[in-house]
């Protein structure tokens, strides 16, 4: 028998001390009650808002790629166009937005296909990931100051290779493509 990810049996939190606040980066320690009735004095959460990530698609079967350096693995990596969700905005609004600023692509058909979460034991944030078919280029990229990135336009079969050969080694990215390709 499954049982619905949303019946939980909640910790009571006590307290919370935030440890370091910052616009990218904020953790704080919970001192939480168990069901049980055991106290965990020390639970650390590191809290980020919603991502979002989009397997977009072009008319002519295309999938819109990008390429950028990531410092905290030290790697060049291959990505599906990714960013954060922007106070106030709905995941559609921002995945919508991401996509447009980081590749100049835009419009095509829209369908949220899952909502994941990095890491549910020490991290707050879900990222809504999106399928977008039959995106055009309608503008020019619009990157963000610390932003340097390459687009590229990938046959399915590229994309194939890339997953096969771990090409793509960012989780939240292959979460989703391997739904994709599945079929699920």
């Amino acid at each position: 028998m499954i049982i619905p990810k949303d019946s939980h049996r909640r910790w009571k939190i006590l307290s919370t001390e935030y440890l370091f606040k910052r616009p990218w980066l904020t953790a704080r320690r919970d001192k939480v009650l168990l069901p049980d009735g055991r106290v965990n004095p020390e639970y650390y959460v590191v809290e980020y808002p919603d991502w979002v990530n989009v397997i977009a698609i072009t008319r002519d079967g295309q999938f819109v790629m990008e390429r950028q350096y990531r410092h905290a693995v030290g790697m060049t990596c291959y990505e599906l166009p990714c960013g954060v969700m922007e106070e106030g905005e709905t995941p559609l609004q921002a995945a919508r937005r991401e996509l447009l600023e980081e590749t100049g692509y835009g419009k095509g058909e829209w369908e949220e296909i899952m909502e994941i979460t990095p890491n549910p034991s020490s991290m707050s944030n879900f990222t809504h990931c999106f399928l977008a078919k039959g995106v055009e280029k309608v503008a020019q990229p619009q990157l963000d100051a610390t932003e340097e990135l390459e687009v590229y336009l990938f046959k399915e079969s590229e994309v194939r290779t890339l997953l096969k050969e771990n090409q793509l080694i960012q989780s939240l990215m292959l979460a989703p493509l391997l739904k994709f390709f599945s079929g699920l």
